[in-house]
């Protein structure tokens, strides 16, 4: 039951009715007896400064952040943790003591999806496909792993070096979808990222551009998509005998990273997984029809 003391965390985003968060952080607050509850807000990118203001005054204890807002959001807040300000947007906000502090737990949620696959990092070469917002968490997050090296690559070449431009020297390099420098990265690549919302429902049919050939046949092939699990990127590197890991860590992962630093409690990941799996049929269901 709602009541007068329950703490209200929310997402905000322009949209939020597709986000699966409210359910996975309900459970995950049911499943730990707090008096929390977890709300999605559409917040119109023209609202965005005011809807902050308003969310700090009415004391909720915090928010996560989705697109459109993760970097808009930066200029409203009071200070970055080192994640944020390497990854250059935010994804949760802690409310205390009248300050709003961003934080990005993309790239520990998508390292614990890894560990958990039994993936390591340490001395991995890594290549990201897209260089989004998403790609620079995952980028921190190898980074911080110790990776032996990241390649960055996508459609703009140009854009691929300056990505790798704002990250520490030598610790990241870019490149464009066409030509020898790409093949070669596939061929000694150990992680393979795709960080393209390139397969993501409804657009179940759209597909990253790749060359499966040239891809070491030793790699990990990670898909950040989790709408729907089964993309037809992972299907293709399965069908190759790759171990593939799904987006649905990640987004776990990330979640519990956010609840504990709302509540100060570990995470039941159990209860986000279930909660997670009940949501997504029902959203697969709802498409169906």
């Amino acid at each position: 039951m709602i009541t007068g003391t329950t703490k209200v965390c929310a997402l905000i985003g322009w949209p939020v009715e597709h986000s699966l968060s409210p359910p996975i952080h309900n459970a995950a607050f049911a499943a730990a007896g707090l008096d929390y509850v977890y709300i999605p807000l559409a917040v119109p990118p023209d609202a965005l400064g005011a809807a902050v203001a308003g969310l700090r005054a009415a004391g909720l204890a915090g928010i996560n952040v989705t697109v459109p807002h993760k970097v808009n959001i930066i200029p409203f807040l009071d200070g970055l943790d080192r994640s944020a300000e390497i990854v250059g947007a935010v994804n949760t906000v802690v409310f205390a003591a009248g300050r709003a502090i961003g934080h990005n737990t993309d790239q520990e949620g998508f390292v614990s999806s890894l560990a958990a696959a039994g993936v390591t990092i340490a001395g991995r070469r890594a290549v990201l496909l897209g260089a989004g917002g998403a790609a620079r968490a995952v980028a921190w997050g190898f980074i911080e792993q110790g990776a032996a090296g990241v390649i960055v690559v996508a459609r703009d070449a140009a854009k691929a070096a300056a990505f790798a431009a704002s990250f520490p020297p030598g610790r990241v390099a870019g490149c464009g979808w066409r030509g020898e420098a790409f093949a070669a990265a596939l061929g000694c690549c150990d992680i393979l990222v795709n960080c393209t919302p390139l397969g993501m429902s409804p657009h179940t049919d759209e597909e990253v551009p790749l060359d499966w050939a040239a891809l070491c046949s030793g790699a990990a092939v990670c898909d950040l998509i989790y709408t729907p699990t089964a993309t037809r990127f992972l299907a293709h590197a399965r069908e190759r005998g790759h171990l593939t890991v799904g987006g649905e860590g990640m987004l776990i992962g990330q979640g519990a990273a956010a609840f504990t630093l709302w509540t100060g409690r570990d995470a039941p990941r159990e209860a986000m997984c279930a909660a997670f799996n009940e949501a997504l049929c029902r959203h697969e269901t709802r498409n169906k029809n």
